[in-house]
């Protein structure tokens, strides 16, 4: 038996409960949980990256969301703050988190249909990569890069990205930087980026 999820209808209601196998190849809805993990350096505010490992079924080495994963059928959204301490190694409590509220978007093609009601959050870091301890069977490595540089390739303003951070490589840490574009980051479609950089807007100009 797989991992069970909570399926709604468009409108947020619940219908049941279904496979996560099944979840995709259908397109039901279902709820996650994202944190974005930011952190100030200087006058400078930074967003964490993650860089999904190559052996995942869905979006391998693809950059995507510091912390994100499905909420399973019997977990309510706190629960989620266990992605933080299983994929980066911190410890968080869920009152630390600032929520940016549900985006829901939809991602449908030939390889996944993806109907998510994401349940998004920010937490600020200290430490820099220093505070990462990630989780190297579903992470390959973590970066970093200036939000306002993340906020302008979101808003299709940069065509590039310039990340720094690191890799494993065989378990071997190798430090790391390099440019991405919008397509390295294929999880993240525009409908989700652009209601992210509206309320990541609000959020840090408070």
């Amino acid at each position: 038996m797989g991992e069970q999820l909570k399926i709604y209808n468009h409108l947020y209601e619940p219908i049941g409960v279904a496979l996560r196998d099944e979840v995709h190849q259908q397109g039901y809805w279902h709820e996650v949980f994202q944190c974005w993990v930011i952190e100030k350096v200087g006058n400078e505010w930074r967003i964490y990256l993650q860089l999904r490992s190559q052996t995942k079924k869905d979006y391998p080495g693809q950059f995507d969301i510091t912390a994100a994963g499905h909420l399973l059928a019997n977990e309510k959204v706190e629960d989620g703050i266990r992605e933080m301490q299983e994929e980066l190694g911190i410890t968080a409590e869920f009152s630390q988190l600032t929520s940016l509220g549900i985006i829901p978007y939809v991602i449908d093609n030939d390889t996944i249909k993806d109907y998510e009601f994401a349940h998004v959050f920010l937490y600020e870091l200290s430490g820099g990569l220093d505070a990462f301890t990630i989780q190297i069977d579903e992470l390959d490595g973590i970066y970093y890069t200036k939000l306002e540089d993340f906020i302008r390739l979101a808003k299709k303003e940069l065509e590039m990205l310039e990340v720094h951070g690191y890799y494993y490589d065989h378990l071997m840490k190798v430090n790391h930087a390099k440019n991405i574009s919008l397509k390295d980051m294929s999880s993240l479609p525009a409908q989700y980026l652009n209601e992210l950089v509206l309320r990541l807007r609000r959020k840090m100009e408070k």
